[in-house]
């Protein structure tokens, strides 16, 4: 079972050029032709916290559903975190994650029925502290339990670092690091990853660094295509050192 994952730090639909543009963002979206989408950074932050995007468009416009995240009637996600579906896969469950720090964080976790068995995708858009990060992936890890092997942990990590950081996910997760995803008006990091459960192995990876995703937000989306395994009895969470694996796009 093949799927592709993405993500992007849409930055409320604001771009390089300073006009928030949502239907900019949905364009890009379209264009990743993922399965799931993590989403960062795609509610206001004041008040209720309206999201950026219309539903009413993301139902007509994309092949999409929007993951039950929401705490209210305008908001897209929590903790600013959306999580996009396929049409053809069914959403089973949700969680949110509260998220130890300095500033307001918070993970979502949404579980998908695919042909392979169930997945378990987890958004998030952790904090600027390293410290508080570590904090934060060792909550998400100890909040997927028996999850951990059929599950991913994506988006917007606020890591500058290629080999530090991740510490908490070693031996459970390969981390995925596609290529520079920020600024997007001149890539010189790569913020934006994923975390690979044992049962997904990766295929390949990339960046999109396409003319509109150059200017739609300040961040570019990243995508990882995964080979699912079927479901087995026991997925094996051994002690080896974390593997960071960094793969260029190839298309």
């Amino acid at each position: 079972m093949k799927l592709r994952l993405a993500s992007y730090n849409i930055q409320k639909a604001v771009g390089v050029d300073f006009r928030r543009d949502p239907m900019r963002i949905l364009d890009v979206v379209n264009g990743l032709d993922a399965d799931v989408v993590a989403l960062q950074e795609v509610d206001k932050r004041l008040g209720e916290r309206p999201s950026v995007l219309c539903r009413k468009y993301i139902e007509e416009e994309t092949d999409f559903r929007i993951a039950p995240l929401s705490r209210n009637e305008v908001s897209l996600g929590w903790h600013g975190n959306a999580v996009l579906v396929h049409r053809d896969l069914e959403i089973t469950a949700t969680e949110h994650i509260e998220l130890p720090g300095l500033e307001p964080r918070g993970a979502v976790r949404v579980d998908v029925e695919t042909e392979a068995g169930p997945l378990s995708v987890v958004g998030t858009h952790l904090g600027l502290v390293r410290y508080y990060r570590r904090l934060q992936l060792e909550t998400i890890r100890a909040r997927l339990g028996g999850r951990l092997g059929r599950s991913v942990i994506m988006g917007d990590f606020n890591e500058w670092s290629e080999d530090r950081g991740m510490e908490p996910l070693a031996g459970a997760f390969d981390i995925v690091n596609p290529g520079n995803s920020f600024h997007a008006a001149r890539p010189i990091a790569g913020l934006d990853r994923f975390a690979l459960g044992k049962a997904a192995r990766l295929h390949d990876a990339g960046v999109e660094e396409g003319d509109l995703a150059s200017w739609a937000s300040d961040h570019l989306p990243i995508w990882s295509d995964v080979q699912l395994d079927p479901v087995s009895p026991v997925v094996a969470v051994d002690e080896a050192p974390m593997r960071l694996v960094y793969t260029p796009a190839t298309g």
